[in-house]
C-alpha cells in the first residue's frame, strides 16, 4: 500500500489489495495526463520524493481520476514522519493519535514515533473534496449505448413492504428509458399476487417461500433476459432519468459497473465524497447497474452472507480484484427510505457491528469471514480494534462523534462481554472459511449454438 499507516486506518479497504493481475489502483503520477496533474497539489514538505509521488497518486484516486494510466505494482517503505504527515492530511487528529498509540504499544521505536507525530502536528487537513476532477464532457455526451437500446433487467427482492413497493413500481413506470424488464422476488407473508395486476411494466413476479435475500437476487439474475442488471431495493424512490443515467455513465467511462448514490432524506444534498465521478470503493445492491457478463465471469452472490451482512461488499471486491471498473455515479441517485419494518430488519441485523444482546456475536460472523478471506487474519484484527469499540452505542448514534467516543469508553467497562462477542464471531467465521465460498456458477444460453454453457465461478 502507498502509505503503511493505512493498515491501521483502512485495514480492509478495497484499494489496499492489488488486483489479480498484480496491479494496484494507484496511477504513476508521471504518466498521468497534464490535465489531471495540473489539478493535483504537490506537497513539498514530505521528506522523501517517493512520499510526494505517492501522495499525488492518492490525491488522483480520491479526487476522481478514472483512466488507464499505468499503476504501481509494488510500494517501497517511506520515512515514519512522512506516514504521519499523510495521516494528518487525510484523517482526523483522533485517528492520528490512535495510530501513535497503536505503534507505541506494538514496540516500534518510541523516539521515532513521537518525533514523527510531533513534527507533523501543524499539518492541516486536506480539502481535496472541495476540488474534485470534473468531467465536463459528460453533460453533452451522446451515448451510443443508449441509442442501441439494450435490455436492462431491474431486480427487486421484497419482503412485507407492499406500500413502499407500490411507489417503487410507479417510479419505474415513469422512466424515460423504456427497454427494461422488472423481476420481483417476493418473500412476503402473506403473498399478495393481486398487488401486481395493474402496473404498466414488463413484470415477472416470483413468490419465494424461503426468506433469503441473496437467494432472491441470484434467482432473479438467472432469470434475467437483459445484458445489463440493475439491482434495486423495495424502499427506494428514483427520478425518471435513473436508468438512463446509469447507462450513460457506463458508456462514458467504458465501465462495467455503475454504483449510484443513496440519500436518506428528501432534498438532502449528495454527501461530498459521493458528489463527483470516481472509481467506486463499494457496491450497493440497492442502486447499481452492471453488465451481466460480470456475473458470468465471477459467479453470483456468495450465500455465506445469507441473513447476515456485507454480501454486496464482497461481490464488489470480487469484481474489483478481477479487473472490472466500477464507477461511483453522482447523478444516478435514489432516495433510500430505510423504513422500520420488512426487508433486512426482518431477516437479521441491520448493522454489521451492532448486536441486539450481549451474548450475540460482534461483528456479524459474515463480516469476519469477508475480512479474513480477502485481507487475512492480521488485517481483520486491526479492523476489529478500530471499529468494535465505536460500535457499542446504538445505530441511531452512528453519525455522532461524541456518542462514538462514549461507546469506546463504555466498551472498556464491559470488556469481558465484548471479548466474548468477538471470540464467538471469530469462531463462527472460521466455520464459514472452512466451508468455503458458496458462489454458484451462472449458466448462460449461447445464442449461436442454443446450448447452456457453465461459466466457472470462484469457489
Amino acid at each position: 500500500m502507498l502509505f503503511s499507516f493505512l493498515k491501521y486506518l483502512q485495514p480492509t479497504h478495497y484499494f489496499r489489495l492489488s488486483r489479480y493481475n498484480g496491479n494496484s489502483i494507484f496511477p504513476k503520477v508521471n504518466l498521468l495526463p497534464d490535465t489531471v496533474n495540473s489539478k493535483l497539489t504537490e506537497d513539498l514538505n514530505y521528506s522523501s520524493a517517493l512520499a510526494r509521488s505517492y501522495d499525488l497518486s492518492w490525491q488522483a484516486v480520491q479526487c476522481g481520476y478514472i483512466g488507464n494510466a499505468e499503476t504501481y505494482i509494488e510500494f517501497d517503505e517511506i520515512p515514519v514522519v512522512d506516514n504521519y504527515r499523510f495521516a494528518r492530511k487525510y484523517f482526523s487528529s483522533f485517528w492520528v493519535l490512535y495510530v501513535l498509540i497503536v505503534r507505541l504499544l506494538s514496540f516500534y521505536n518510541p523516539i521515532t514515533e513521537v518525533l514523527g507525530w510531533w513534527k507533523t502536528r501543524k499539518v492541516s487537513r486536506s480539502t481535496y473534496l472541495e476540488t474534485p476532477l470534473v468531467y465536463s464532457a459528460y453533460d453533452a455526451f451522446e451515448s451510443e449505448l443508449i441509442k442501441q437500446s439494450p435490455l436492462v433487467t431491474v431486480v427487486i427482492p421484497t419482503l412485507n413492504r407492499y406500500p413502499y413497493l407500490k411507489d417503487v413500481l410507479h417510479d419505474l413506470e415513469q422512466q424515460d428509458y423504456t427497454p427494461f424488464e422488472v423481476i420481483i422476488i417476493d418473500q412476503s407473508t402473506p403473498f399478495q399476487s393481486e398487488f401486481y395486476v395493474d402496473f404498466q411494466l414488463d413484470l415477472q413476479v416470483v413468490h419465494q417461500t424461503e426468506k433469503a435475500l441473496w437467494l432472491a437476487r441470484n434467482s432473479a439474475i438467472k432469470m434475467a433476459k437483459g445484458d445489463y442488471i440493475l439491482l434495486f431495493d423495495d424502499d427506494s424512490r428514483v427520478s425518471k432519468d435513473w436508468i438512463r443515467e446509469h447507462l450513460k455513465g457506463l458508456d462514458f467511462f467504458k465501465a462495467d459497473l455503475s454504483s449510484g448514490v443513496s440519500i436518506s432524506e428528501v432534498g438532502a444534498p449528495t454527501p461530498a465524497h459521493y458528489a463527483y465521478f470516481k472509481i467506486s470503493d463499494q457496491l450497493d445492491t440497492g442502486n447499481v447497474l452492471l453488465k451481466k457478463a460480470v456475473f458470468e465471469a465471477i459467479g453470483l452472490f456468495d450465500r455465506q452472507f445469507e441473513k447476515q451482512r456485507m454480501g454486496d461488499g464482497e461481490f464488489g471486491l470480487r469484481s474489483y480484484l478481477a479487473g472490472y471498473l466500477n464507477i461511483s455515479h453522482p447523478y444516478a441517485k435514489r432516495l433510500h427510505l430505510k423504513v422500520g419494518s420488512g426487508g433486512l430488519r426482518d431477516m437479521g441485523s441491520w448493522d454489521a457491528f451492532r448486536t441486539n444482546s450481549l451474548f450475540e456475536p460482534r461483528p456479524i460472523p459474515s463480516v469476519l469471514y469477508y475480512f479474513r478471506r480477502y485481507w487475512g487474519h492480521t488485517a481483520a484484527r486491526w479492523s476489529l480494534l478500530r471499529i468494535v469499540p465505536l460500535s457499542i452505542m446504538p445505530y441511531r448514534f452512528k453519525g455522532s462523534k461524541p456518542m462514538m467516543l462514549l461507546g469506546a469508553l463504555v466498551s472498556l467497562f464491559i470488556l469481558p462481554f465484548v471479548l466474548f462477542q468477538v471470540i464467538k464471531s471469530w469462531r463462527l467465521a472460521s466455520n464459514k472459511l472452512r466451508e468455503g465460498a458458496l458462489v454458484e456458477k451462472l449458466k448462460v444460453k449461447s445464442e449461436k449454438w442454443g446450448v447452456e454453457i457453465e461459466f466457472e465461478a470462484e469457489r
